[in-house]
């Protein structure tokens, strides 16, 4: 069985309704991702989806972190989402080997240590399986395949074609395992896997705010019990075929992921250290 690391999709959730201050993190607690780290060996950057961190501050994160800690990366919207990079930075999304280099650069610090978890491609629901969208696939596969690499696909168009998974596992790519609601559009409930890691993205199955909720109440759902313990198993199945298997909760409302990635701890019998706030909040 291969080597299982759990945590959340990202760690600093400080203002908003869904902040995670008071919940998870106890009143003046300084610095964060220490905290975060005690609890939990690895977590998702979600930064870096926004724009290239400053390697500076990569190696900040190392050094808060303990040895065996593991950073998974999410890869720059430049490279997946071109309307939303369109609408933020006010130009096209066009790639250049100048901007797959400073991607490269922001990395080092994790690699040259050793933390380098995995690099995540997250694309949108909207990204569909056609000679284009394959074409962006190989693209990142060839510029970032050094990396253990993971790809969020979310349209079903990618699920209903076999020759989804061959592409992924000519490349040694992991074909991320997502839960969330489900619609119409959505792909399979369960896709094969494609590396020899696995990657588990839990974003909760809040389908009455999945489209009209904003970036807080879309993500309020706390897994039960009895939905922990289902996807407990599926990540044991995955870890006994994989060499690394990364699981991380994105429910981040109030502090749910927290409280979930210690539930699956748990129900994977793997140790865990309770939080001292204690009392972190049921479902609403």
């Amino acid at each position: 069985m291969g080597k299982i690391y759990v945590g959340t999709s990202g760690w600093s959730y400080p203002n908003g309704e869904g902040t995670w201050n008071g919940y998870f993190y106890p009143p003046g607690t300084k610095n964060e991702l220490e905290y975060y780290s005690r609890f939990f060996n690895t977590v998702e950057v979600n930064s870096s989806f926004y724009r290239p961190p400053n390697p500076v501050f990569v190696s900040n994160w190392v050094k808060k972190t303990p040895p065996g800690f593991l950073f998974a990366v999410k890869l720059w919207q430049k490279f997946t989402h071109p309307n939303m990079y369109r609408a933020a930075a006010g130009e096209e999304a066009s790639i250049s080997y100048d901007d797959v280099d400073l991607f490269r650069r922001c990395l080092e610090p994790l690699v040259q240590a050793e933390r380098m978890g995995a690099l995540l491609a997250q694309f949108p629901p909207s990204f569909r399986n056609d000679h284009y969208g394959k074409q962006v696939l190989e693209s990142i596969a060839r510029h970032f395949g050094e990396y253990h690499l993971a790809v969020e696909l979310r349209h079903k168009s990618w699920s209903d074609d076999p020759a989804t998974a061959e592409l992924l596992r000519q490349h040694n790519t992991a074909w991320v395992q997502i839960d969330e609601p489900k619609f119409p559009s959505s792909i399979a409930a369960l896709t094969p896997l494609t590396a020899d890691i696995a990657y588990f993205r839990f974003h909760g199955r809040n389908a009455e705010m999945w489209w009209k909720g904003d970036v807080e109440t879309r993500y309020q759902y706390l897994y039960s019990p009895e939905e922990i313990q289902e996807l407990a198993e599926k990540v044991k199945a995955a870890s006994e075929k994989t060499k690394l298997t990364f699981v991380f909760f994105n429910n981040h409302w109030k502090a749910y992921a927290p409280r979930n990635a210690g539930d699956i701890l748990r129900a994977l019998q793997m140790p865990f250290t309770d939080f001292p706030m204690g009392g972190l909040p049921q479902q609403e």
